[in-house]
């Protein structure tokens, strides 16, 4: 009997690393959950509507461990509905929203009101909180309390946890909750009035540029605080072949850290910044061509756990000024996928299930984020669809973001989303 709430994707080929499976299976959603993965043919007419994913990869749903999504208040910038449309059209099926927002999510009461219903969410919104309160580096919050509310992560992120005793206890609370401290790791000490990169192109344009110290000695005294207290320590953005260089030893002694990059760190270089580009304009920021080439070496070592995009939408105003004014951030959710195939498959021969691995499995371990990154009978209908020879071109003024600050706009890809699934019901079709 067909079931009046179910899906069956037909013809595709499903890439489950959770599950360890890579070949052609249909996938039966029902009722929310994963009711099957079975070979071709043998779940035909046990759902009412079936998706024909012939030329597609099948995968569990994209997880994004890194977003801002502005609200509360900032929402000429971005809203939890714009922004998750965006995610949607990305193949993301949950999103991790940081902190800094207006007020600060310090609170329960703002971890609630964020996952609302009447955010018009379409996809999955895991709060970050803060880690501080008001994210001021000084008194810690309550953990406790927003862990129940539902934050699954604690973070200043963009103002980092300087003082050495703030972060210990940090990592220690969170390790009694089973949480992981998330870290921007800059030591602003090291970067007041910075906009760029310390390297040629910053000499050459005449601005203050930010050193590879200024990260790497962060996470170095954040890796030696975690084997102190035994707590998990995720590493934002990591951008450094320095902090790279300190996660891979953490790892080798078997410590808790994982670590995060974004796809514009393994696509672009601080020489990108050209004259003045403010949609090259992030913290961290671009890197040098040695710095990106150690990114890429760190994922096909599996020293980088995770893709995250740090999408971080600017109204038009704040991105059209001069450089050092301009705010720091781009979008990101709907260029991931295709720079993840463009650039790490198709240039550099990583191969589709670890871009899958870091795309939804790894993140979903990272932050315990049950039932989800995987395929698996019973576990969350949240599935990504996409067709990874699709060739297209991205084009900003189209993009489901109400923020179009991208440094991407006109770029030809290979791969492409075509179609999201978030708890059995499609959110997103090409």
């Amino acid at each position: 009997m067909k079931d009046m709430d179910s899906l069956l994707i037909v013809r595709g080929r499903v890439v489950d690393p959770a599950s360890g499976v890579d070949q052609e299976m249909d996938v039966l959603l029902r009722d929310g959950r994963v009711a099957a993965v079975a070979t071709p043919g043998k779940l035909r007419g046990q759902a009412k509507r079936t998706f024909n994913a012939k030329g597609c990869i099948v995968t569990p749903g994209f997880i994004d461990l890194h977003v801002h999504l502005r609200e509360p208040g900032q929402s000429h910038k971005e809203t939890i509905a714009t922004g998750t449309a965006a995610a949607a059209a990305g193949g993301f099926t949950s999103v991790c929203a940081m902190p800094n927002t207006v007020p600060v999510n310090d609170s329960a009461e703002i971890t609630r009101w964020m996952q609302a219903p009447e955010r018009g969410a379409l996809v999955n919104v895991f709060p970050i909180a803060a880690a501080t309160v008001g994210s001021l580096g000084e008194k810690l919050t309550n953990f406790a309390a927003l862990k129940k509310a539902g934050a699954v992560a604690v973070t200043d992120d963009g103002k980092p946890i300087l003082d050495d005793r703030v972060m210990r206890g940090a990592l220690r609370a969170a390790s009694g909750l089973k949480i992981p401290v998330v870290q921007h790791a800059e030591n602003t000490r090291m970067t007041v009035n910075c906009s760029m990169n310390l390297g040629a192109t910053s000499f050459r344009l005449g601005l203050h540029g930010m050193s590879n110290a200024a990260e790497a000695s962060i996470v170095e005294r954040d890796i030696a605080l975690a084997r102190a207290t035994r707590g998990h320590l995720h590493v934002a953005h990591l951008s450094t072949r320095e902090a790279l260089e300190a996660v891979r030893r953490a790892k080798k002694t078997r410590l808790r850290v994982t670590a995060e990059v974004t796809p514009h760190h393994i696509t672009l270089v601080d020489k990108n910044v050209g004259d003045f580009n403010t949609h090259c304009k992030m913290n961290p920021p671009l890197r040098s061509a040695a710095d990106r080439d150690a990114l890429i070496a760190g994922i096909l070592d599996r020293t980088i756990d995770a893709i995250a995009t740090d999408h971080a939408p600017h109204a038009f105003h704040e991105k059209q000024v001069e450089f050092e004014r301009a705010a720091f951030g781009i979008t990101g959710l709907e260029t991931a996928l295709p720079i993840a195939i463009t650039v790490l498959h198709l240039h550099f021969k990583v191969p589709l299930w670890r871009i899958v691995e870091l795309l939804s499995s790894n993140p979903a371990k990272i932050f315990s984020l049950k039932g989800r990154g995987t395929l698996a009978k019973g576990a969350h209908a949240d599935v990504t669809i996409f067709d990874p020879g699709k060739k297209w071109t991205f084009d900003a003024t189209q993009s489901h973001s109400k923020s179009k600050n991208t440094p991407f706009d006109g770029w030809s890809f290979t791969g492409r989303v075509v179609a999201t699934i978030v708890d059995g019901k499609m959110v997103y079709e090409v």
